[in-house]
C-alpha cells in the first residue's frame, strides 16, 4: 500500500493529499529515508513524521485490506513509537 494511502486509512492524517503533500515537502520518512507518495509501505516499517514541533514515529504492525479502518482500531495497524 501506498504511504500516502496508508496514512489517511489508518488515522494519522484526516486527507490523503494532506499526506501526498507531506511526503513532497520531505517531512514524512520512512526507515530513515524521505520518501515520495507512491512509495510501498510493507509490516515492520519505521514512519517518521516531522511536525513544527515534535516528531512522531510509527511503527507498521499490519498493513489494512479496506479502504478505511475505525479509529478504535487503529493500534491494529500502527504502533507510536
Amino acid at each position: 500500500m501506498r504511504i500516502d494511502k496508508f496514512l489517511n486509512t489508518v488515522n494519522i492524517v484526516k486527507r490523503r493529499s494532506l499526506a501526498e503533500d507531506m511526503c513532497k515537502s520531505r517531512v514524512v520518512k520512512i526507515n530513515d529515508k524521505a520518501v515520495k507518495p507512491a512509495k510501498v509501505v510493507k509490516v515492520g516499517d519505521i514512519i517518521e513524521i516531522t511536525y513544527l514541533e515534535r516528531i512522531k514515529k510509527f511503527q507498521v504492525l499490519k498493513i489494512p485490506t479496506t479502504k478505511t479502518v475505525s479509529k478504535s482500531l487503529k493500534d491494529e495497524y500502527v504502533k507510536e513509537i
